[in-house]
């Protein structure tokens, strides 16, 4: 046992059809919302939406329903729930004049333009509402491979996506083959594209084309009246640097039994990104969890 306490409901409380919840830009039913994670072999639950997809939503039925331990990321920069954690958000204000002028940033893209001179880049912006898990592991299922990410956080993307539109770039060696697919959410109501990921051809890896594919998606960010370009967490990767402009704090919360392995394992998740008194806080402000401590539908620990 890993210290995961489940809570069987009676099999008469189940329905044949289980019950569609609705939030933000998510929909979930008790099937679909959990993937399954591990640290060490440490067994511990994510959304379905953790890998692809910005500013989770959650609601208290879902934080109740999930078993533990249970992680959610990225939570919306205007939600109540979730604490700001040790990572943040990399921003590219693609309408400051500064960030195109800045001299070694102006002398990569001209490097990277001169690079891809003769290739051939398309722009697409697809209702997200007409892409399906076969579109998009066409554009991304290696990707998903090498980066472990389960079919039901493409799944999770699909669904995210359904009221959204989705930017797709692609890039075209002159012989016609593809150098890259470059996928992004367009979010208006924060002011954003949002790149959720880059599969490229690694026999163009010396014209690093990952790092490429930034460019011309912050200039059809600017080109399209978006603001920031979102290239996602950057304490892990150097190469944002180039383009980073401003940081935002990712939130995040961490349901979990204080003496699970996962919240004493010194290499955990967990102990890097939360402060240990900030495990298990639900609400941003923690005057809000006072006042809620008294109704029932406030959670119980686990255990």
């Amino acid at each position: 046992m890993n210290g995961t306490l489940y809570q069987f409901k009676p099999a008469n409380s189940f329905s044949a059809t289980p019950k569609v919840h609705e939030v933000g830009y998510q929909s979930w039913t008790q099937d679909n919302l959990l993937v399954e994670s591990d640290h060490n072999d440490i067994l511990y639950y994510t959304t379905r939406w953790d890998a692809l997809c910005p500013y989770i939503n959650v609601t208290l039925d879902m934080l109740e329903s999930a078993p533990r331990p249970f992680v959610v990321y990225a939570l919306p920069p205007d939600s109540p729930f979730g604490v700001p954690i040790n990572d943040k958000y990399g921003l590219v204000n693609t309408m400051d004049e500064a960030f195109w002028q800045e001299p070694r940033r102006e002398r990569k893209f001209r490097e990277y333009d001169k690079q891809y001179k003769n290739f051939v880049y398309t722009e697409e912006v697809v209702p997200g509402s007409q892409l399906t898990v076969e579109d998009m592991f066409e554009m991304g299922g290696d990707h998903f491979a090498n980066y472990y990410i389960d079919d039901r956080e493409v799944e999770g993307f699909v669904d995210y996506v359904r009221h959204l539109d989705v930017l797709i770039l692609r890039v075209h060696s002159p012989e016609g083959e593809l150098v890259l697919t470059d996928v992004s959410i367009l979010l208006p109501k924060y002011n954003q594209l949002y790149g959720s990921f880059c599969q490229w051809n690694r026999d163009y890896k010396n014209r690093s084309p990952g790092i490429y594919a930034c460019s011309p998606a912050c200039r059809w960010a600017a080109k399209n009246g978006l603001r920031y370009y979102n290239l996602g967490p950057v304490d892990d990767y150097g190469y944002k640097a180039l383009f980073v402009t401003d940081h935002e704090p990712i939130y995040a919360l961490a349901l979990i039994d204080p003496s699970h392995p996962l919240a004493t394992d010194p290499t955990s998740p967990l102990i890097t990104d939360f402060k240990p008194h900030e495990l298990n806080q639900i609400y941003r402000h923690p005057k809000q969890d006072r006042e809620v401590q008294h109704q029932d539908s406030v959670l119980a620990m686990a255990g």
